[in-house]
């Protein structure tokens, strides 16, 4: 039986690796490090009368708790770490944690008997290769690391995937993740939203497909040029929309049919943000199969046109 270490298990694309990894016809014993909180427990709780998933309760800067963790495992998914927006807000905090999550996670795998035996898969980001408006904004993994002024957040992860490319580890990939749909997007309206030029673009990707991603990479007897490599994660053509577009969608949402009668286009920065269409998101989804093709999530409804 194969057995996995997940970190952030209760963030976004954590939960759904979670939900597509619990019910795959193929049995995982799981292992899930989460950090103590009352939002957390409440997650978590529906998967402690699970047999087969071990909840523990620790912090991805202990190395104790992750090689605790990393013992016994055969594959480690690392989702885990501060995201933006939360991340914008606390720099120091976002730096130190993801960071040393990645420090803590290699170094851990590298003191296992059985090192090159543990596959490591890491979530970086669309934000390591920043500003890409019209008309650079077709892109691909080995373009040049362009992190945005004052993008702590894309920096740490650059930092991050470094350590994990640089660490030695037999078997590694980094799948830089993108916007990800999902069903509480709406609940979580930041400032963020106006750093995003209008004529800017994203390749989205729905959550539920991202955890489809995950579970496929357990389950799936990938070959060996697999490994080692830097991917993007898109959700393909039908997830292809400017800015402008993808916020007339989501006003629609909100009631409100005609953003221009709400919204001044001069409250949106012009530049110094991140997010590209990629020329080479097909790659990984030749390899995993982890598309629905559906640019719907439960919860919240964006027509892909």
């Amino acid at each position: 039986m194969t057995t996995i270490f997940l970190t952030g298990a209760t963030g976004n694309m954590g939960r759904e690796g979670m939900k597509q990894l619990l019910k795959s016809n193929e049995r995982f014993k799981i292992t899930v490090l989460v950090l103590h909180s009352e939002r957390n427990k409440a997650v978590v709780k529906a998967w402690e009368a699970n047999e087969l998933v071990s909840v523990v309760y620790g912090d991805l800067t202990n190395y104790n708790d992750v090689e605790k963790c990393v013992k016994g495992a055969n594959i480690v998914l690392h989702v885990g770490g501060m995201v933006s927006p939360k991340a914008d807000y606390f720099p120091e905090l976002t730096t130190r944690i993801n960071i040393q999550a990645a420090e803590n996670i290699t170094r851990a795998i590298l003191a296992q008997p059985e090192k090159d035996q543990i596959k490591l898969v890491y979530i970086g980001t669309v934000a390591q290769t920043g500003d890409r408006n019209p008309p650079i904004h077709w892109g691909r993994a080995g373009d040049p690391i362009k992190i945005s002024y004052y993008d702590n957040y894309a920096r740490s992860k650059t930092i991050a995937e470094r350590i994990i490319i640089e660490s030695g580890i037999k078997y590694w990939v980094s799948l830089r993740q993108t916007g990800i749909l999902h069903q509480h997007l709406l609940k979580n309206l930041d400032p963020i939203m106006f750093h995003q030029p209008l004529n800017g673009v994203f390749e989205w990707v729905s959550a539920y497909d991202s955890g489809v991603l995950l579970a496929n990479i357990c389950r799936t007897d990938l070959p060996e040029s697999f490994w080692c490599q830097v991917y993007n994660i898109g959700g393909g053509e039908k997830f292809r929309v400017m800015n402008w577009e993808f916020i007339q969608r989501i006003s629609v949402l909100l009631g409100v049919k005609d953003i221009r009668k709400v919204w001044e286009p001069n409250w949106f920065a012009t530049q110094n943000f991140h997010g590209q269409w990629f020329t080479d998101s097909d790659r990984l989804e030749q390899y995993l199969q982890f598309r629905s093709g559906s640019f719907l999530c439960p919860g919240l409804v964006v027509s892909a046109g």
